[in-house]
């Protein structure tokens, strides 16, 4: 079973800045890419930020500039450092995994971090 561990939401004012962590845990673990993305009340979730199998990344056009999306591979871990938070950036955000598996890829999602941008 694959677990994704989150960490590091909370309450920040604008302007600030918080840092995201994913682990990723379980038997037999091989990451094809890891990813950030986010939900908003009564709106969609969307793609924050992703590394893809290739090792690029793909932010969204809201938060390119003001978030970076790293990871330590020894570690399966992947983080999202947030600077210049806006109100707008409040949300869950959840960390999204695809693990290889003998058939294909199997999505993981972790529980769920609140990020609120507030003064």
């Amino acid at each position: 079973q694959v677990q994704l561990v989150e960490s590091g939401g909370g309450l920040v004012q604008p302007g600030g800045s918080l840092r995201l962590s994913c682990a990723a845990s379980g038997s037999s673990l091989r990451v094809n890419d890891m990813g950030w993305y986010r939900q908003a009340p009564g709106k969609q979730r969307e793609l924050v930020a992703a590394f893809t199998s290739g090792g690029t990344t793909n932010y969204a056009d809201s938060v390119k500039g003001r978030f970076t999306i790293s990871r330590d591979n020894a570690k399966n871990t992947v983080y999202l450092q947030m600077n210049s938070l806006k109100p707008e950036d409040t949300a869950v955000y959840y960390c999204n995994a695809h693990i290889v598996r003998n058939w294909g890829l199997a999505s993981y999602w972790g529980q769920g971090t609140q990020v609120t941008v507030s003064s």
